[in-house]
């Protein structure tokens, strides 16, 4: 629950982040107070807020070297919310460090 919620909050961020547009230094200050208005990023950083909820709470039942490392999670789905909805390129590089992180999260949760 808490990935997926994460997973949604950086869904949201980047929605917002595409409505207020590139940052240079003429609008920095105007970004930032902008940030505070714009519902999207509103989304984003409440999916944030309850995903770490949801992390304190799975914390309390399975240990911090599982939970941890599982978390990373977050990055795999990331890329492929960019790569379906925004349509952003996944370089081969990219995708066997995707693979890293798949095969080294099974790795830290496989019992025997």
């Amino acid at each position: 629950m808490s990935v997926l919620v994460s997973v949604a909050g950086q869904f949201f961020l980047k929605l917002g982040a595409v409505k207020l547009g590139k940052v240079n230094s003429a609008n920095t200050v105007s970004h930032i107070l902008s940030i505070a208005t714009t519902p999207e990023l509103i989304a984003g950083l409440a999916c944030y807020g309850l995903g770490a909820l949801a992390y304190i709470l799975l914390l309390t039942r399975v240990n911090l070297s599982v939970a941890g490392p599982s978390a990373s999670l977050v990055y795999v789905f990331s890329v492929l919310l960019g790569y379906f909805i925004f349509k952003e390129s996944i370089p081969l590089v990219r995708l066997v460090g995707l693979g890293l992180i798949v095969s080294g999260v099974i790795l830290v949760v496989w019992q025997k």
